[in-house]
């Protein structure tokens, strides 16, 4: 399985960006896909999870902004994230996780700043 991300960059606060996760292989319907950021100095934490039966776990912190989506007949998960702030300046990760084991993409940078 290979994760690309893509989708980050510079954005002025209260803006959006959208961020997508490409999947390749064919275990992408059956699986839990999830986006996570690593801020600097801190730990990298989960964003928003999606199950494959659509079932979402959203951050405290993003929840009414952030908005996930996937399409398992194109093998991509979605990030819509809306009325950005400045603490969300990270690098942005999706994850993969099937049967106990989980795959990282390489992350895509979104800044948030004036």
């Amino acid at each position: 399985v290979q994760l690309q991300a893509s989708g980050g960059g510079l954005v002025q606060p209260g803006g959006s960006l959208r961020l997508s996760c490409a999947a390749s292989g064919s275990i992408f319907s059956a699986s839990v896909m999830g986006w996570y950021r690593l801020a600097p100095g801190k730990q990298r934490l989960l964003v928003v999870r999606i199950t494959d039966n659509w079932r979402t776990s959203y951050a405290d912190s993003v929840r009414g902004r952030f908005s996930v989506s996937r399409d398992n007949a194109k093998n991509t998960v979605d990030l819509q994230m809306e009325d950005l702030k400045r603490e969300d300046t990270a690098v942005y990760y999706c994850r993969l996780d099937y049967r106990g084991s989980t795959w990282w993409g390489q992350g895509t940078l979104v800044t948030v700043s004036s």
